[in-house]
């Protein structure tokens, strides 16, 4: 019982960090309608520059404001360089091979200059050692916070996407960007803003990871993706409530594969959820069919 509670603590806290990485990608899939799969190396780039930043005397705070900045930037260089070229022709996927390679350039330059090795991650938060004691289950006190944390997080961008005029246009490009156009809305602006705030979140994310992780390598933010777009594609991509369900899931169900079977399953289990959603409700759980304007 005390194992099952424990795998159910870090299920949720690291579904918590999927459900913020699918929200990623739906903020940039609402005004591009594309999906940037270079994504898990801004993960990657925000936790790395976290280490690198801390360890050249930088406070380990303003090292972590900094890095979550640079990755907002490198995500509205990708907009700029990967994306917005490669959606000139109606149709065209050119956009998911050219941020794939962005993705794979961003990684291969982080290994040549940094290594390939894994590194040590610096506790941001709070120490790995510390535990809480609840009804006689030990739990890890960093999961707690992390998923307290992301909550919030995912509360509070829901709320700006609802309340605030930003979060209106977004939603009013994602209806209809040349309607949108028309009615005099810096279209442009709103599509550079939803990159960056996405880039930001997935810095977070970054290292919001590696303090549970403890390390940070090159390749360190693909699983990460993969269970983020698996947790965007189950509850529907688009859906934020959706992205919190799916990814909460998506936590939970790999945590007690790897605990009770092995966790070569738990890294693939996802990609079995995966398969199944496009075979079977490929517009998610709380996701609906959109229908092509003629």
């Amino acid at each position: 019982m005390n194992f099952a509670a424990t795998l159910l603590v870090a299920g949720l806290s690291v579904g918590s960090i999927y459900a913020m990485i699918a929200i990623t990608l739906n903020l940039t899939y609402w005004t591009t309608r594309t999906v940037n799969f270079g994504q898990g190396s801004i993960l990657m780039l925000s936790a790395m520059g976290t280490i690198f930043l801390a360890r050249v005397g930088l406070p380990l705070g303003f090292a972590v404001l900094v890095a979550v900045g640079v990755a907002a930037v490198v995500m509205i260089l990708i907009e700029r360089i990967a994306i917005r070229p490669a959606m000139g022709e109606s149709g065209s996927m050119g956009w998911a091979v050219s941020t794939l390679g962005v993705g794979i350039l961003l990684q291969g330059l982080v290994a040549r200059y940094f290594g390939s090795q894994a590194v040590a991650f610096p506790e941001v938060l709070m120490s790995s050692d510390l535990y809480l004691t609840v009804g006689g289950i030990r739990i890890g006190a960093q999961y707690l916070l992390v998923f307290t944390f992301s909550i919030i997080t995912i509360a509070a961008m829901e709320a700006f996407l609802r309340l605030t005029v930003w979060g209106r246009a977004v939603r009013a490009v994602a209806q209809d960007r040349e309607l949108a156009g028309v009615m005099g809305m810096p279209v442009l602006g709103i599509i550079l803003t939803s990159f960056a705030v996405s880039g930001a979140l997935a810095g977070v994310a970054g290292v919001l990871t590696a303090q549970i992780i403890g390390t940070v390598d090159p390749a360190f933010g693909f699983n990460l993706l993969m269970s983020g777009f698996v947790a965007a594609i189950l509850g529907g991509f688009g859906s934020n409530i959706g992205a919190l369900v799916g990814g909460l899931l998506i936590g939970v169900i790999e945590q007690f594969a790897s605990g009770y079977v092995s966790t070569a399953l738990g890294h693939g289990i996802s990609m079995v959820i995966l398969l199944l959603m496009l075979a079977f409700r490929p517009q998610g759980l709380f996701g609906i069919v959109e229908v092509e304007k003629a």
